[in-house]
């Protein structure tokens, strides 16, 4: 009796121990029926929700947008000046403002404007730095250096403009594009980077123009200012004359000498 006790216990510690060690996969009754797992069928369901967001981003990254042409603009185009030249005084001038040509902007500016002559350069070779006529000289030699280089910046800027109008109106068309051919993802890159050099090209172009501008400014700040000194020096020379030199009525002692003509 105790014999079948023993045998009955070890049945039911090796059972117990068989079950214990079953895997989740399994049924408790009959082998070969799968168990639901929850773990792993969320993580199935995740896996599938994260492929089909990758999936719609690829296929909207490649799908053409083909409402663009609501943001087309036009590129204006500038028009060659042209400048009169009745007798030959702007000679070459035309030319100058149209074309990128440093030698047609200094010839076109000399025959333009009024030559020193010889009796000047002896003249001015006796006065001093500082004086009014110096003054005058460094005036007219810093207009004559840099309104030359101005105009062959406007010639220059506008024959860019005419050169580069075929890159610009290819890529406008080809982003303002509604079909697949220029559409995907790295194409766009492409156009965008194209934009962006394109930009810079065009904001180089008109910083050579800004700086011109800022150089004529001076040379016509110099001249206000010239002419302001002059003014000055002329009042200041013409009170120390009338104090030195009297020339007031019969007794008025120095009425006159506040008086400026």
């Amino acid at each position: 009796m105790k014999l079948n006790i023993t045998k009955r216990r070890r049945w039911l510690i090796g059972g117990g121990l068989l079950l214990l060690t079953a895997t989740p996969s399994f049924a408790l009754f009959g082998i070969g029926d799968i168990v639901f797992d929850p773990t792993s069928y969320a993580s199935l369901v995740s896996q599938l929700t994260t492929i089909e967001s990758q999936y719609n981003m690829l296929k909207n990254n490649i799908e053409h947008f083909s409402v663009k042409q609501q943001w087309q603009t036009t590129l204006n185009a500038l028009k060659n000046v042209n400048v009169a030249n009745m007798f030959g005084e702007t000679g070459g001038m035309t030319i100058a403002f149209n074309s990128n040509s440093a030698s047609a902007s200094s010839t076109a500016w000399k025959t333009a404007t009024t030559p020193m002559s010889s009796n000047v350069t002896s003249y001015l070779q006796g006065q001093q730095l500082g004086s009014a006529q110096m003054s005058q000289l460094a005036m007219v030699e810093m207009s004559d250096s840099i309104s030359p280089d101005c105009i062959t910046a406007v010639g220059s800027y506008r024959a860019a403009r005419t050169q580069d109008t075929a890159a610009n109106s290819s890529l406008t068309a080809n982003q303002l594009d509604g079909t697949s051919t220029t559409n995907s993802e790295v194409q766009q890159l492409n156009l965008l980077n194209a934009a962006e050099v394109q930009k810079l090209s065009e904001m180089q172009n008109q910083g050579a123009m800004q700086a011109c501008l800022a150089s004529q400014m001076a040379v016509g700040n110099m001249e206000r200012r010239n002419a302001a000194a002059t003014d000055l020096n002329t009042a200041a020379f013409v009170q120390q004359q009338r104090s030195t030199n009297d020339v007031s009525a019969a007794n008025e002692s120095n009425t006159w000498q506040t008086y400026l003509p």
